[in-house]
């Protein structure tokens, strides 16, 4: 899932409960991961 800038308030809202509902250290490693990849290569990413 990305680009959360072209999602309304209430996606917003719904999408941070899940993050603080299911945080984990591999989930963070893994956005970390995505995040590095779009810096480097940021296709579609405005």
């Amino acid at each position: 899932m990305s680009g959360r800038s072209d999602l309304s308030w209430e996606d917003s809202v719904r999408l941070d409960l899940y993050y603080v509902e299911n945080w984990s250290m591999v989930g963070d490693l893994l956005i970390l991961m995505r995040t590095a990849k779009t810096v480097v290569k940021p296709v579609g990413a405005y």
